[in-house]
Order: structure tokens, then sequence, then C-alpha cells
């Protein structure tokens, strides 16, 4: 029987571009809200508060996605187990995308008064919840479209995304900063990148709706092979490798957003490295982030998923005993490095996830899984450590505690890993 062109498999570019595409939008959007976290929404939203505790206030909000997403990943799996990858994918780009857009539009404090955190604080939610059903989505799209012996490599492309989305993301604002005044930006300018979000949105779904649904999901479908109550099913049958999962998960999050949003704060206000180099380096870090993550992807499909992971997971917890030593030096080089040896490892530790985390679940709620234990994941090694790491420097007790913290992080994770199977080789 012929196939006809609606479910022909797409090329390894289209899946590419689809799988691509969304990450960098949906991760755009998030770290654009981080990188106005640490420079400016503290003033623009909590102007009365002393300038630690306004870094916590907007810390905290920079949180609140992370809270919000697992619920977003027990929605977005819950349907895209039911009825498919695609179109949970058209979805959670639209509930993320539209969010980012509201943000960039939502008057400060000074216009509307406590009105301005609050809905602030909602907007914030809902693109947790975007966030939630976007990676799972992406992933899958990647992995059940994949030949045997090449899901490293499809999974390759959905964790370029956060690469590419944050490149671009500081490149805006580096651009914004070198081109405005400080009180330009703090009134305006800042607002810009999420604006333009809405111009990335329509490119992402003009991709995501050419693509076709995957050939496992649609296999599964035609042997009705479809869970009624996905989550549920998953909580039975796998709930001890949705939490091992989200434990390995943890210090990729620890790792990236401890070098890039509590950094960036405290190599700007208290090492008093100038804004715009702290956002260059940063964006030099996440190149090397970015070739971490291909290199690692790669070899996961030859040396396996686990052993690559356990190495990544191991250095990492050397790593964050050096990471603060080198950034208090004061030195550009030196917190450079410290930035670049720390998203390195932390795409060393994600590219192999992408295939990894889908891989330890079933088809039956593999979306669910994934996604859960990824969001998971988040809360710990995502919300927590800007908070931990700012309170630990409100409280006197220094930045060597934090880079204890990551390593303890890293010391969780690799138990995790240790308690979780090689995956590489078996079949969706």
């Amino acid at each position: 029987m012929t196939t006809s062109p609606q479910t022909a498999t797409p090329s390894r570019s289209r899946v590419a571009a689809a799988s691509l595409i969304g990450t960098a939008i949906e991760f755009y959007d998030f770290y654009i809200y981080g990188t106005a976290a640490a420079l400016v929404l503290n003033a623009a939203f909590f102007p009365g508060l002393d300038p630690v505790a306004g870094t916590l206030a907007s810390f905290s909000t920079f949180a609140v996605a992370f809270i919000s997403r697992p619920l977003g990943s027990a929605v977005f799996g819950h349907w895209g187990d039911r009825i498919g990858r695609k179109s949970m994918l058209v979805v959670s780009l639209l509930v993320m995308g539209l969010s980012t857009v509201a943000i960039g539009l939502l008057p400060g404090y000074a216009a509307i008064g406590v009105m301005a955190p609050v809905l602030l604080v909602l907007l914030r939610f809902t693109q947790g919840i975007g966030l939630g059903g976007e990676w799972g989505g992406a992933a899958l799209l990647a992995t059940e479209h994949a030949p045997p012996g090449k899901r490293g490599l499809y999974a390759m492309f959905p964790q370029l995304g956060p690469s590419v989305g944050f490149i671009v993301a500081n490149g805006l604002f580096l651009v914004l900063g070198e081109t405005l005044s400080d009180d330009a930006f703090g009134s305006w300018g800042w607002r810009l990148p999420f604006v333009a979000s809405l111009l990335l949105v329509i490119v992402g779904l003009y991709v995501r709706l050419k693509i076709s649904e995957t050939p496992v999901f649609q296999k599964a479908m035609d042997q009705r092979r479809i869970a009624k109550v996905p989550f549920a099913g998953l909580m039975r049958h796998q709930w001890r490798r949705v939490l091992l999962g989200a434990g390995a998960m943890t210090i990729a999050y620890t790792l990236f957003y401890t070098a890039t949003t509590y950094c960036l704060a405290y190599g700007t206000n208290v090492l008093e490295i100038p804004k715009t180099t702290m956002l260059a380096l940063t964006m030099i870090g996440v190149v090397f982030m970015a070739a971490g993550t291909v290199v690692s992807a790669m070899v996961s499909d030859r040396l396996g998923r686990r052993r690559t992971l356990i190495a990544g997971t191991g250095a990492a917890i050397a790593w964050g005993l050096v990471m603060f030593p080198l950034m208090e030096t004061r030195s550009v080089f030196l917190a450079g490095l410290a930035l670049a040896g720390a998203l390195a490892l932390m795409g060393l530790i994600f590219g192999p996830m992408g295939a990894y985390l889908p891989e330890l679940f079933r088809t039956e709620y593999r979306y669910s899984g994934a996604s859960v234990a990824y969001s998971l994941g988040g809360v710990l090694g995502g919300a927590v450590p800007p908070l931990v790491a700012t309170g630990m420097q409100a409280g006197g007790m220094g930045v060597m505690a934090v880079g204890g913290y990551v390593s303890a992080m890293a010391l969780l994770s690799l138990l995790c890993l240790l308690a979780l199977p090689e995956t590489g080789d078996e079949s969706l």
C-alpha cells in the first residue's frame, strides 16, 4: 500500500526544524524573563523593596513558572498520550507565546499598583504551564521519528533549543543595553524582547503545523494501545522512574540557572562587572553549552545514555567547588571560565536527556512520564538555586556555600542515575 503524503515519514531536516524551533522559541520566552528578573523587574514591579529583597522578590516570580510546569506537564502529557504529540505542541507554543507578549505589555507598579506584581505572577504561572507541555512533546517528536541507533542524534535538536533561545534572548538584551540609556531600558526597553515573541510564535506555528504525527504513537493508535488516563497508569506502573528521572535532571537545571540567572545578578550587583560584560560572558558560555549538547548526544548513541550522563554529572560535582573561587577573582577572563565550564557541563548532561527520559517510559504514557520528570527536576534544580544562592548571600554565608550547594545537587543526580537502567539499546 502506498503511503500518503500526510502519513509519510518526514525527513530528518523537517523533524529537526520542528523540534528545534519550538524549544528555541519556548526557551527564548523563558530566558528573557530570567534575564529581566536579574536586571530590571525588581525596580519595575517591586520598587518599595531594598535591592536584595527586590531581587529575591523578582526571583520568586521567576520560580513560579517552575512550580506550574509539572501541572502543565500533567495536562499536556495526558492529552499528548491520548490524542497525539503534534496537536499538544501547537497548543503549548500558543500558551507560552501569548503569556510572554502579555508580560511585555503589562503596566508596572507605578501605573497600577499592587495589581502589577499580581498579574505578573499569573502570567508567569501560565508561561510555566506552556513550557511544561513543550519539552516533552518536542523530545518525543524527535525520538519517536528516529531510526534505530540514532535516537540520541535526533533528540539533540530539541536539546539545542535552549542554547539558541538563550543566545537570541540575551543578544537582544545586550543590544538594548548598549543602545539605550539606563532610564530608557528600565522604563520600556526591557519590554521589547517580550513583545517580539509574537513574531517567533507565528514562525513556530507554521513549521509545526507541517509536521506529521510520530510513527510510534500512530502505531499505538492503530493497535488501540492508548491509555484512558495516562497519568494514572504512569503513577501505577512507573512512578519510581518519574522520581529518579527528575532527580537525574536536577543538576542540569542547577548548573544552568546558577550560571545564568544568579551569577548574572551577582556579577553585576556584587562584583560590579558591567551588565553588558556579564551578558556577553554568559552568551559565550552558552556556546560551550551547545557544543557539549551536540557531543554528548552523539556519544550517547555509541557509549550509552547512562554512562555518558554519569561522566558529566561526576565532573559537575568537582566544578561546583571551583566555580565561585574563579568568580571571586573579579577577573573577566576567570569569571567567563567559571560560566563556560558550568554551562559546558550542563550541555554534556542535557544532550542525552532528550532521548533518555522518553526511553524510560512506555508509549502509552511516554509524553506524561518524560514531561513530568523533566519538569519536577526543574522545580528543584531551576526554581530553587537562584533563591537559595541569593538567600545565602543575604545571610552572610558567602558564595562558596553556593558552590557546595551545586556539588550537592550533582551528587543527588549521580545517585539517581546509578539507580536507573541503560535504555539506548531498547526499542520504543
